[in-house]
């Protein structure tokens, strides 16, 4: 099978605003998960086991979770049930060499975002966070189209004058405003 043509540099820039944990009982893949993962995301979390896994996501609440199925003292299954209570939209990707369809069909219940089959290679991973990006990028677009804000009259106004002077729309003026006022807080000198 012939790879898709992916500027992995455009790739690696959008992940690397990433933070990613793997959770995986194999202390040799899971060595190779996060050093593979370290080369795309900004931070990498790594634990062994379940229930371990879920104080490091309480704690650090990293972007996207790598999950084995079968691990010690909390299963991947039941890690990965207790994620989606703490945050319904958390990216979880199932890594397992498991081929008990039982397992496989239960973290298609859970609504695990991708399940992928050891041994794990290049094309793969590439594929994976090519995967990755797109939602993530579909979430922005679906947050950016449902963006509003309430205004006083007075300030509505002035916006509403404004955006039909520059024949743009008033989340434009509003965002740009933000932008200046979140940029003149940052750069103005502390007393």
């Amino acid at each position: 099978m012939r790879r898709k043509n992916v500027d992995l540099v455009k790739l690696s820039e959008e992940t690397k605003k990433l933070t990613a944990m793997i959770v995986e009982d194999e202390k040799e893949a899971n060595r190779l998960l996060s050093a593979t993962f370290s080369n795309f995301f900004s931070d990498v979390y790594s634990t062994f086991n379940g229930k371990d896994g879920l104080e490091i996501y309480k704690e650090y609440k990293p972007d996207v979770v790598f999950v084995d199925i079968i691990m010690p003292e909390m299963d991947g299954i039941a890690l990965s049930r207790k994620i989606r209570e703490i945050n319904p939209t958390q990216i979880i990707v199932v890594i397992s060499a498991s081929n008990d369809i039982t397992k496989i069909s239960e973290t298609i219940e859970i609504g695990v975002n991708s399940f992928i089959q050891k041994p794990i290679d290049t094309d793969k991973i590439i594929e994976l966070l090519t995967a990755i990006t797109d939602i993530l990028r579909r979430r922005m677009k679906i947050e950016t189209k449902t963006f509003s804000i309430s205004l006083p009259l007075d300030v509505y106004d002035v916006v509403n004058q404004a955006a039909k002077a520059e024949s743009i729309s008033k989340n434009a003026i509003v965002i740009r405003s933000l932008r200046k006022f979140y940029k003149d807080i940052l750069i103005a000198p502390k007393s």
